[in-house]
């Protein structure tokens, strides 16, 4: 597919999606890299922007330059950001209790510490990422490895066959607590697939996607 094809089909998808206003994105296409350019509103529109548009067909990557401006908000201090980050996190049942550390600066919130599980990692950007005042996070938390690597991989099959049209195309290969995924896809959503199901599978500290587009 050509790059003025999927430029155009990236500004539609846009577009049609709720919670962006596509007006204030700029988009630009070489080679199949989609560049997005402008600002948001707040953080999470800059996530479900990068997202609606790595579901595209065509699209093989994204560079993401877009500021977040948070209108009629006032400017929120680091410190009172902080603050409020930590409130969240104490709140939030799916994250362990004192398991992560945060630091705030310029609205960027850097997180680090340890949990067991990949999706409680997530479940701390996720309860981040809505606030007003963040303009960016960076997520340091390790995952402790907690299973061995038969049962990683089996896991990750398993998941592949009930999402994935053809999972067989897919090849997983197990090293400690590092998943890399090998093969071709038909679209760039069952990419996202096999990279949800490694991500899923307990003890899964890195996932390397080597998955192409056929």
């Amino acid at each position: 597919m050509d790059d003025k094809t999927v430029h155009q089909h990236v500004l539609d998808e846009l577009e049609y999606a709720p919670m962006i206003d596509a007006a204030q994105i700029g988009v630009t296409v070489e080679n199949g890299i989609v560049t997005l350019t402008g600002h948001v509103r707040n953080y999470a529109e800059k996530g479900i922007a990068e997202r609606v548009v790595l579901r595209v067909r065509g699209v093989r990557g994204v560079v993401e330059r877009i500021e977040v401006r948070y209108p009629n908000c006032p400017i929120v201090g680091d410190e009172a950001l902080a603050e409020r980050c930590a409130r969240v996190l104490a709140w939030d049942v799916q994250i362990p209790e004192n398991a992560v550390t945060l630091k705030v600066e310029k609205g960027c919130v850097t997180l680090d510490g340890c949990v067991p599980f990949y999706h409680q990692k997530a479940a701390v950007d996720q309860a981040l990422r809505r606030l007003a005042g963040v303009t960016d996070i960076v997520n340091l938390i390790a995952v402790k490895p907690l299973a061995q690597a038969t049962e990683v991989k089996s896991r990750i099959l398993a998941a592949l066959r009930r999402s994935a049209r053809d999972p067989d195309t897919i090849r997983v290969h197990v090293d400690g607590d590092k998943v890399t995924l090998d093969g071709c896809v038909d679209v760039w959503s069952e990419r996202e697939i096999a990279e949800r199901a490694a991500w899923s599978a307990p003890g899964v500290r890195a996932v390397e996607d080597r998955l192409t587009l056929a």
